[in-house]
């Protein structure tokens, strides 16, 4: 009786190719991970970029009642509504639900988020510091560091 001799480029080519089941609840377990974290944070992304339209909307009239009360020494009466700052309507944003609105009296700009935005104020008062205009930003936008001060 002859044995037979293995060599060991017949071995190799018995060793079986591919994962095992522990491999790949390891990769699926890692992919969740990394899911649960980009989701939320993917989400917040988009919510900051479809707010930062209504910023961009009020930068306009922020920037038409400035030269208002730079005319009219700082009395922010003079500047509260669109016809005064000499604008004929107000642009509003795509992503806002109520339109953007100049407060009575204090020419403050305020808009409101629709919820694919966050649902969040925005609120920017202008107040004269001797001969400069400083705004001052408020509302819920702050506290979600939606929009910045």
């Amino acid at each position: 009786m002859k044995l037979q001799q293995f060599k060991p480029a017949q071995m190799k080519a018995n060793v079986q190719k591919g994962f095992t089941l522990i491999e790949l609840m390891i990769v699926v377990a890692i992919i969740g991970i990394l899911a649960a974290v980009a989701i939320p944070a993917y989400q917040n992304y988009v919510s900051k970029a479809k707010f930062q339209d209504i910023v961009s909307a009020a930068a306009s009239v922020e920037k038409a009642i400035s030269l208002c009360l730079n005319e009219n020494a700082g009395d922010a009466g003079a500047c509260d509504t669109a016809e005064k700052v000499g604008l004929t309507s107000i642009t509003n944003s795509k992503e806002a639900s109520t339109a953007l609105a100049i407060t009575a009296t204090t020419a403050a700009v305020t808009a409101t988020a629709n919820a694919g935005a966050g649902g969040y104020t925005y609120i920017n008062t202008p107040a004269m510091n001797g001969s400069q205009i400083v705004w001052t930003q408020s509302g819920t936008c702050l506290a979600a560091k939606v929009c910045t001060q």
